[in-house]
């Protein structure tokens, strides 16, 4: 197939580019300025320049590609609405008149479980709505983005399926394992509660083979699917295994619930009021992280897609510490 992908010079995007071209496909990526492509490059990737916002970038990518795969977005757990909506939401839509007009015959769009009300959750499926109103701007814009895609489908054809995967790990990973890493270095990792809570979280070449059975499965096309694991995993369980794989203590300290929640509104409205550009050391997002029980069900994406994650979370977060620590901490996994 000829794939064109968005976001590939990211986490998600580079592992799709690498199974895309190990199964002989010819990718194209979009690349913005200044980005970089070497790992890309090294694959034989053809790169298309420019970002989601350009309608010209778009039309090219997408010219004679039978598949699009979207793993471009703004993420993070800081920002206005607007900020997150300019690409994730206004930006998607100029993907998306790109495709119906070239005929695109299939499009995966990579979501987020975050999409979901900000509570505890157990074994939630996709029979439950996305929430209205969410904890954080960034996923209220991945909810948008979203119903855009479902309504290109309904309205205009176009052949979409969508991937809601939980938190991403992975080789390669520059931003959330790599801040978890420097935290515990510092100290100043906490579990909220007990840390017995499930982590929602998914081996990045178990969300790859996701993406690929929703782009070659027909029964995908206008369905979302939630992907995991497919293992409870504590929140202590994770963070526990990242420290003694990257050599570091685990952290010990726990805050109450409650107490991390009354910290996260007002530090959060705090830092907002004085402009904050970065985000503070405790928020609603980061609460939702690490003091919910985030437990969602899988069961749609095995019975429709076939999908049965090929890695176990141990395994892929052996190869994600190897990878991600000495860049970070400058020292080898002990």
């Amino acid at each position: 197939m000829n794939i064109f992908l968005t976001g590939g010079t990211g986490l998600v995007g580079s592992h799709v580019a690498e199974e895309a071209v190990a199964r002989g496909h010819h990718v194209r990526a979009l690349a913005r300025t200044g980005s970089d492509t070497k790992f890309l490059e090294s694959l034989g990737v053809e790169l298309v320049p420019g970002d989601l916002a350009n309608a010209e970038a778009m039309r090219n990518g997408v010219a004679g590609c039978d598949l699009v795969i979207n793993c471009a977005a703004k993420v993070g757990d800081w920002g206005t609405l607007a900020e997150f909506r300019e690409l994730n939401v206004e930006a998607l839509r100029i993907l998306l008149d790109a495709m119906v007009a070239a005929g695109t015959q299939r499009f995966v769009h990579v979501s987020s479980l975050g999409v979901y009300e900000g509570r505890d959750h157990f074994g939630t499926d996709e029979t439950t709505p996305p929430a209205a109103n969410s904890l954080d701007a960034y996923t209220r814009s991945k909810c948008e983005a979203e119903a855009l895609v479902l309504e290109y489908h309904k309205t205009k054809g176009l052949p979409a399926a969508i991937v809601r995967p939980g938190f991403i790990y992975g080789e390669r990973d520059r931003t959330v394992l790599p801040k978890m890493l420097v935290n515990m270095r510092r100290g100043i990792l906490s579990y909220f509660g007990s840390g017995e809570q499930a982590l929602n979280c998914i081996y990045v070449k178990n969300l790859v083979a996701a993406i690929f059975l929703a782009a070659d499965k027909p029964e995908a096309v206008g369905e979302v699917f939630n992907v995991t694991d497919g293992q409870r995993i504590s929140k202590k369980d994770f963070i526990g295994t990242t420290a003694r794989l990257a050599g570091l203590k685990e952290p010990t300290r726990h805050i109450p619930l409650r107490l991390a929640w009354v910290l996260a509104v007002i530090v959060e409205k705090v830092a907002k009021a004085r402009g904050r550009k970065t985000a503070p050391l405790i928020n609603k997002a980061r609460y939702k992280f690490l003091g919910l029980n985030l437990d969602y069900s899988i069961e749609k994406a095995r019975k429709v897609l076939g999908y049965q994650p090929p890695y176990d979370w141990r395994t892929g977060l052996e190869r994600a510490v190897a990878d991600v620590a000495p860049k970070v901490l400058g020292t080898p996994k002990s």
